[in-house]
């Protein structure tokens, strides 16, 4: 497994936020074309490395607000796994860590895993993330759902031990800032959840905060 850190010029929160809209990745990930949100989980990816043009499909199998997301492919010409973890070093400033291991399917994967290009492409993807969010006032959007390995498609992890953060609003749920928040007692239940889900911290954002947005609603097949 290929490992790299780099330290972000921005607040936990924000750089979080920014990795979770995954369909923002070629902007700054080398050699990835699109990336298609097909719902809370699940992305299709169509990359062009070395000439060559592969489509595959992963799984996020855990993923816990401002600290990790990890994933693994489930379908097409790549295999691959991963995680991506956050700290906070201070107020302003967030150590990421990317780690990734990819399976060679061929001559020219062994090659370039021999050479050691996997290791550069982590590293220079990390360094342009850092110029992408740095360079902005705030997030492109952000999603702060939970998702648990044991709910994975083929998840048999328990979950983790309950950790504050852990229940926040399902995949597609609007924000508090866009639905405004009733009282506790008024509040519908989410689905899935329970009726006094709320973010990590039990309060809308501070004022200093900027709005942050759920990925767009899943609109594909069922």
């Amino acid at each position: 497994m290929v490992h790299d850190t780099i330290e972000v010029e921005a607040p936990l929160r924000e750089v979080y936020d920014q990795w979770t809209q995954f369909e923002e990745f070629p902007r700054f990930m080398d050699g990835v074309e699109e990336v298609q949100q097909l719902d809370d989980r699940l992305c299709h990816w169509r990359t062009k490395i070395a000439g060559a043009t592969r489509e595959f499909d992963t799984e996020i199998v855990d993923q816990l607000p401002d600290q990790r997301i990890a994933w693994r492919t489930v379908g097409g010409d790549v295999k691959q796994k991963g995680v991506v973890t956050f700290e906070k070093v201070d107020e302003a400033h967030t150590r990421v860590q990317l780690s990734m291991e990819i399976e060679p399917s061929g001559i020219a994967d062994r090659a370039a895993k021999a050479m050691g290009v996997l290791e550069s492409r982590i590293e220079g993807d990390l360094k342009r993330f850092k110029r992408f969010i740095e360079e902005r006032d705030h997030a492109t959007g952000g999603w702060r759902g939970r998702l648990r390995p044991a709910d994975s498609a083929g998840g048999t992890t328990p979950p983790d031990p309950a950790t504050p953060g852990d229940d926040v609003p399902p995949y597609g749920s609007p924000s508090p800032e866009s639905r405004g928040t009733p009282p506790a007692e008024e509040m519908p239940p989410s689905q899935g959840m329970p009726s006094e889900g709320m973010p990590s911290d039990g309060m809308p954002p501070s004022p200093e905060t900027p709005p942050h947005h759920p990925r767009p609603p899943y609109d594909g097949p069922v």
